[in-house]
């Protein structure tokens, strides 16, 4: 059992650097390629902001109803791995397309761009219920879980980070050899995709799943999807307080760049600055076992939260100085990563309480609900950032000379201010509603035992 928890905490994680790679590259830097690389007139991007929040938004919605045909699958390889095979392969083949110019512009490349961007949604979203959804297959231990989760989250923060750090000075590196920045982004995608294609690999040939534990159950309906999801409590409140952290921190990591460019005025230090924090971040997750065996969820969460808002408000009224920056950023950055791992826990909880409250195991459709999240909270902070960038003036800036000071603070309040607000609403609604701790949770495993539920006997 030791040997297959092992093999599956490296297998199952190193399958998603590629991923975070990826899907870093799309979400942090798409609007950036169509703004600053193609530099689309505003016309065109506010028909653009426009097709991203609304693409976003169904492929959230989407997420659910993909992990009822998940968990409604039944194959030699399991219900996870098909989908995780596909969506990767036409995943990539979407990304490079969407880095690929045709020489298209104005309608004919809003025409292409919705097709291919809608195309990209469906694509990842087969791939990312069938990745996340698999985990709580691994291990019905809390803990086991942890170190599970916690490996997973520092690979994909290696991809997320291998990206922030690396794509201004490789497409940088790649525009001089080519001649052109838009030739970069293309082979920088392809080389991504490459990436991804490998680790996913890894997950498939390596991952073994728990086999014969979970009760045969009939198949999830459309109407047991809406149960499964209305009719569990915590599971509401779990997605309500993620959804508005991540909205809050997605936003702000899709300004890095312009801020980087515009406010601080130096664009070659944006890698730097990443840099640091993904070493942040993946020392925080490399230490999370560590506390979580000295702290409860509830004051993991609670310290994580004071870090994230000092470092907000250190951030907010630092002068132009990397070390007040860098200061700053990692306070942030360690605790969003603590809590990050945090909401992949409770969510994973929550099946087992959905199974032991309504008598109906949906893992899918639970796990769904974190690309949903991630999804939502993407969607709006593209939004946020469209049309920021258009409103401050920035979309037709060269660089910060160009920014006004009115420009500036639109900016500021935008990144800071905003998903600091989020961010705090979503700890509060999680201290007043969210109820599986340790304790409760053991009962649940129980009494699932009891009933014949689960078989499993760790």
């Amino acid at each position: 059992m030791k040997s297959m928890q092992k093999r599956n905490q490296f297998t199952f994680g190193l399958g998603t650097i590629g991923r975070d790679m990826l899907y870093s590259l799309v979400s942090m830097y798409l609007m950036f390629y169509l703004t600053d690389i193609m530099q689309h007139p505003d016309s065109t991007l506010w028909w653009l902001t426009g097709i991203l929040l609304v693409a976003r938004i169904f492929d959230a919605v989407n997420d659910p109803i993909m992990g009822v045909i998940v968990d409604n699958t039944h194959s030699r390889f399991g219900k996870f791995k098909p989908w995780i095979a596909v969506g990767a392969l036409l995943t990539g083949i979407f990304t490079v397309l969407m880095y690929t110019d045709f020489g298209l512009r104005e309608t004919p490349y809003l025409v292409y761009f919705a097709v291919i961007y809608f195309c990209w949604d469906i694509s990842f979203t087969a791939n990312d219920i069938g990745y996340w959804s698999m985990l709580p297959s691994l291990s019905m231990d809390q803990k086991e879980r942890e170190k599970i989760g916690a490996f997973a989250r520092i690979c994909a923060n290696i991809g997320l980070f291998a990206v922030v750090v690396g794509i201004v000075p490789i497409t940088q590196a790649l525009g001089n050899y080519f001649g052109s920045m838009i030739k970069a982004y293309f082979v920088f995608s392809v080389a991504v995709t490459i990436i991804m294609w490998l680790g996913q690999s890894i997950t498939l040939f390596g991952v073994k799943e728990l086999r014969g534990v979970f009760k045969v159950e009939d198949t999830t309906t459309l109407k047991g999807m809406f149960k499964a999801i209305f009719h569990n409590d915590q599971l509401l409140f779990t997605t309500v307080s993620m959804a508005l952290f991540m909205i809050g921190y997605t936003t702000t990591t899709s300004f890095g760049i312009y801020y980087s460019k515009y406010a601080y005025g130096d664009e070659g230090m944006y890698s730097i600055f990443a840099l640091i924090l993904g070493v942040t971040q993946v020392i925080a997750l490399a230490v999370f076992p560590l506390f979580s065996r000295h702290f409860d969820r509830k004051k993991l969460y609670a310290g994580s939260t004071v870090l994230v808002v000092l470092g907000y408000i250190l951030f907010f009224f630092a002068p132009m100085n990397m070390i007040f920056i860098g200061t700053a950023g990692v306070l942030v950055f360690l605790g969003q990563a603590f809590i990050q791992l945090l909401m992949l826990m409770f969510l994973s909880d929550t099946i087992e309480y959905g199974q032991w409250k309504l008598g109906k195991r949906n893992d899918s459709v639970t796990l769904s609900l974190q690309p949903f999240i991630n999804k939502i909270g993407g969607a709006i902070a593209s939004g946020i950032v469209g049309a920021t960038v258009i409103i401050s003036g920035i979309s037709g800036a060269e660089s910060k000379a160009d920014v006004t000071e009115r420009g500036m603070l639109i900016l500021e309040m935008s990144m800071f201010v905003l998903p600091l607000i989020c961010i705090v609403a979503g700890y509060l609604i999680y201290r007043r509603k969210y109820k599986i701790d340790e304790k409760l949770y053991k009962q649940i495993v129980s009494e699932l035992k009891e009933r014949g539920d689960i078989s499993l006997d760790e």
